[in-house]
């Protein structure tokens, strides 16, 4: 593996691993905050502090998602087997459909996204247990580009499709937060 590829993987390990907190800090803080008061007001200050940009966020983190399955791709030459290519089919219309939403701040932005957020983070659940099981491979792979093998794996766990799916996760955070935010803006109108 070349001196970029090495690099490049550095680089989406660390933002893998910042999705990864950002997810799990919202979805602690959102069950806490049921239950204990101050946990409730930390997480309506983030909510207020990030809503306003949440869409952006999210359009954000699937431009980089794609332009990293890219380059991995066409500069670092990783032939994607078919379980990336779908994860990639639930992935690029999200650049446009959460670019079109910020920009546009379109109504229906979330709702049209929902449907390649739930399939990529099947697929990229899948692919990830194929990837930690082989034998449950079957038949979903082509015999030239197994699915089961990665082409790198950064701490022990960290492929391509356990990127995708921390991606995905936290556009679905986004989103949520998104929502929050814009049911708490029309209260306060209200």
């Amino acid at each position: 593996m070349s001196n970029q590829v090495e690099i490049a993987n550095k680089a989406f390990l660390l933002l893998t691993l910042v999705a990864n907190a950002v997810v799990v800090i919202a979805v602690v803080t959102s069950v806490f905050a049921l239950f204990v008061a101050p946990v409730r007001r930390l997480r309506d200050s983030m909510i207020a502090a990030i809503g306003p940009e949440a869409r952006r966020l999210a359009f954000a983190v699937a431009a980089t998602c794609t332009l990293g399955s890219l380059y991995y791709s066409e500069f670092a030459h990783f032939v994607p087997c078919r379980l990336c290519w779908y994860q990639r089919i639930c992935m690029y219309p999200l650049v446009v459909i959460l670019g079109v939403g910020a920009w546009k701040r379109a109504p229906f932005t979330r709702l049209t996204a929902l449907p390649f957020i739930i399939c990529g983070i099947g697929v990229s659940t899948w692919h990830f247990l194929v990837e930690r099981f082989p034998t449950i491979e079957g038949t979903s792979c082509g015999t030239e580009i197994k699915c089961s093998v990665p082409w790198f794996t950064e701490m022990g766990f960290v492929t391509l499709a356990f990127m995708c799916l921390s991606g995905m996760a936290l556009i679905a955070t986004l989103l949520l937060v998104d929502r929050a935010y814009q049911r708490t803006t029309s209260e306060e109108i209200a």
